[in-house]
């Protein structure tokens, strides 16, 4: 009789774990003809002291959409609906769709967030971002691109002791301004505009990045970024110019047991190198050059005492920036920043915050002989969801 039992028991033991093993697959799997669709997103409002003036900023509100069609087809997106001058702007900041063509490797298509560095693809979310700013040279009339529409292929391996990521990417590229356009600012002939959604001539942009993670706990991550594209119109006598666009980054993350913390250290530089050219200047009359090479970099350290006991002491985090960025120095456009900022998060919890920080930019520009200060103080709350 207790034999019976037993393989009574052993089996209903098997019917359960060959259940539970059915059920596992079914929920792993998504059936032909259905979907599984995610809203995510972000967003952010506060408190701006610039100079004297004094206003409520924000509103903004960028909701992300991902759908998935099956275990191999993702398509994602992000829009941007933000207040400014009385006006609701809504903006397409990505959409792409992704096939996985491994689990070491994947294939997207359409307009993505570019592996140029890490900051635009990675740690731009307001949540995400430690201060109220973004750095030099990362925000507007930014050294480098952030999105592009095109094709990329990207994935990543285990190493003995550590990891690598790497990805491919085929875009649209850069345009130059050369001056002739009337929908651009002429003084700013030589700079580039990558916001080239329909792209100005037959060459294609190629670039990639490799990162590498050393350590087995990834808490270190180095990268190495870079892009080639001919930038001129065709037909026209800059046809042939090319643009050579680098980056480096760097993201250290450790616990620091003896201080009971979380260090984390962020930083980035970028350099872009256009062909000498020559473009027509309206204050003289006369064509010009220079040597056109322009950079911004930015270094930034947060602490935060995540392993001390006091709840509210536990959820603080102070963060430090320096960034910098520098146009060419004979073109019109030519200036040179430094920007310094330091702050204090709260983190309500893992993915809201609130953000108050004090930054000085000091800006020089050569051609008139002028130098300023801008003072500004910050309060924000943003958060994720």
């Amino acid at each position: 009789m207790k034999r019976i039992v037993i393989i009574i028991l052993f089996m209903l033991g098997n019917l359960f774990a060959q259940d539970i093993e059915t059920l596992t697959k079914k929920v792993n799997t998504v059936i032909p003809g259905q979907s599984r669709f995610l809203l995510r997103g972000y967003a952010h409002s506060g408190l701006e002291l610039i100079e004297g003036k004094t206003s409520f900023v924000g509103g903004s509100f960028n909701p992300i959409f991902l759908w998935q069609q099956s275990t191999k087809l993702l398509f994602e997106a992000e829009l941007e609906l933000e207040l400014e001058d009385a006006k609701t702007y809504l903006a397409l900041e990505y959409a792409n769709m992704s096939y996985f063509l491994s689990k070491y490797l994947s294939l997207r298509l359409g307009y993505f967030l570019l592996p140029f560095g890490t900051f635009g693809e990675r740690l731009h979310p307001r949540w995400i971002n430690r201060m109220p700013s973004t750095p030099l040279g990362f925000g507007h009339d930014p050294v480098g691109p952030i999105r592009d529409m095109g094709v990329e292929i990207r994935g990543g391996h285990n190493l003995r002791t550590g990891k690598i990521n790497y990805a491919l990417y085929i875009t649209n590229g850069p345009r130059l301004n050369d001056g002739s356009d009337p929908e651009l600012e002429t003084e700013e002939a030589g700079m580039l505009i990558y916001k080239n959604y329909s792209d100005n001539n037959t060459n294609k942009a190629v670039g990639g990045r490799i990162g590498l993670l050393p350590f087995s706990n990834s808490s270190l991550e180095i990268g190495i970024s870079g892009q080639y594209a001919k930038v001129g119109d065709t037909g026209t006598r800059y046809k042939n110019t090319a643009a050579l666009l680098s980056a480096v980054d760097v993201s250290y993350v450790r616990n620091i047991l003896f201080f009971k913390g979380v260090l984390d250290i962020k930083g980035q530089f970028n350099r872009v190198t256009v062909d000498n050219a020559d473009y027509y200047s309206n204050k003289d009359s006369a064509y010009y050059s220079f040597k056109n090479i322009s950079g911004s970099y930015y270094m930034q350290a947060s602490f935060r005492p995540a392993y001390v006991y006091n709840a509210f002491f536990k959820n603080i985090e102070f963060v430090g920036r320096y960034s910098s960025l520098s146009f060419p120095g004979n073109a019109l456009w030519n200036s040179e920043q430094t920007q310094w900022a330091a702050g204090i998060n709260y983190w309500l919890d893992w993915r809201t915050v609130l953000k108050i920080a004090y930054q000085v930019t000091e800006r020089k520009n050569n051609t008139d002989k002028t130098a300023s200060e801008n003072n500004a103080v910050f309060i924000h709350w943003a958060f994720g969801f």
